[in-house]
């Protein structure tokens, strides 16, 4: 497994933006396909984004494509999640995950996790 620490989360009003940022302790970073998934209170864990390993492949959900934007700096073994055009429904705490191998949208494909950082949209 891989240690992984998000960052970047706060509150900001609706149309607002905010970055977040996920580091990874692995050195073997490369290896690893990323996503990020969000929980709101009282709901199930859903997929946001994902990128393959070398960060040729993205995906999104129907609800953040062309408003969120996943990346990743494989020499600074870093994952980010830029977020434009925030809505109050996106208030959730978003987590940032790795798999080795294939990214998949599955959240049990997903063995490392990190503990999350709140975003908080204000309508």
């Amino acid at each position: 497994q891989v240690q992984l620490v998000e960052s970047g989360g706060g509150v900001v009003q609706a149309g607002g933006s905010l970055r977040l940022s996920c580091a990874a302790s692995e050195g073997t970073f490369s290896k690893y396909a990323m996503a990020w998934f969000h929980q709101a209170p009282g709901k199930e864990r859903e997929f946001v984004a994902a990128i393959s390993r070398s960060g040729g492949v993205t995906d999104y959900s129907h609800s953040v494509k062309d408003r969120f934007t996943i990346s990743r700096d494989n020499a600074k073994s870093t994952v980010f999640l830029q977020m434009n055009s925030l809505k109050p429904e996106d208030t959730a705490v978003y987590y940032c995950a790795a798999r080795f191998g294939i990214a998949t949208v599955d959240a049990q494909d997903f063995d490392s996790w990190g503990q999350g950082t709140q975003v908080t949209v204000s309508s």
